[in-house]
């Protein structure tokens, strides 16, 4: 199981040291929706460029305009992007294309998406490389959320999946005992106050 770290910071200047701090301890290098939305594509780079050997992920969650979208985020630099599970299929064909002609791929985040069993098994179909079992930070707190149900949806779809919402050292190995792909730690590790330890110690227990 790889390990993601979620980069919800605002400032390229603050991802760089961020990364920078983590990149021995984690797999995947993701830039969170609000950085990129703050800093645009040039965050991308800067990451790639720093981090030649890590997978970037631009969690770019396009609802639109998939192919024109994931093209411009896969010339940046980019590895992975996000689109969100709740876009017609249309739109996650045009991403999967841009992909393909980049050889990259597409993740989709199936965030506000309430049968996620069925929508997963659905965009794999389309050529999606796995999707996210993910709980936002509005969902994880509302009454009556639960982490196991994240977990379960992912083993029920059958399908290559990732979990981001709530993984933290106390749960990352729950993750991986469900089959998960990724585990996705945002504020596990960036809200730490030492990032590095934060995320050697999640990575310490993954088996």
């Amino acid at each position: 199981m790889k390990l993601q770290v979620a980069m919800d910071v605002l400032t390229t200047a603050d991802a760089l040291e961020l990364a920078g701090k983590v990149a021995e301890y984690v797999d995947i290098i993701e830039l969170g929706t609000p950085l990129i939305k703050a800093e645009g594509l040039r965050a991308i780079t800067a990451i790639k460029q720093a981090h030649p050997d890590k997978i970037v992920f631009a969690d770019l969650k396009t609802m639109d305009a998939g192919e024109l979208e994931a093209d411009i985020a896969f010339s940046a630099g980019a590895d992975l992007v996000s689109v969100l599970g709740t876009a017609g299929d249309s739109t996650i064909v045009g991403a999967v294309a841009a992909a393909k002609k980049h050889g990259k791929g597409i993740v989709v985040d199936l965030i506000g998406v309430t049968d996620k069993v069925t929508r997963g098994r659905e965009v794999i179909a389309l050529g999606a490389e796995f999707v996210e079992m993910h709980a936002g930070l509005d969902e994880q707190a509302e009454e009556g959320f639960t982490f196991g149900t994240l977990l379960t949806q992912g083993t029920d779809s059958g399908v290559a999946f990732s979990v981001a919402g709530g993984v933290s050292t106390t749960t990352i190995q729950s993750v991986q005992k469900a089959g998960a792909r990724v585990a996705v730690a945002g504020g596990a590790i960036y809200g730490a106050s030492d990032p590095a330890a934060a995320a050697a110690a999640l990575r310490a227990a993954i088996i």
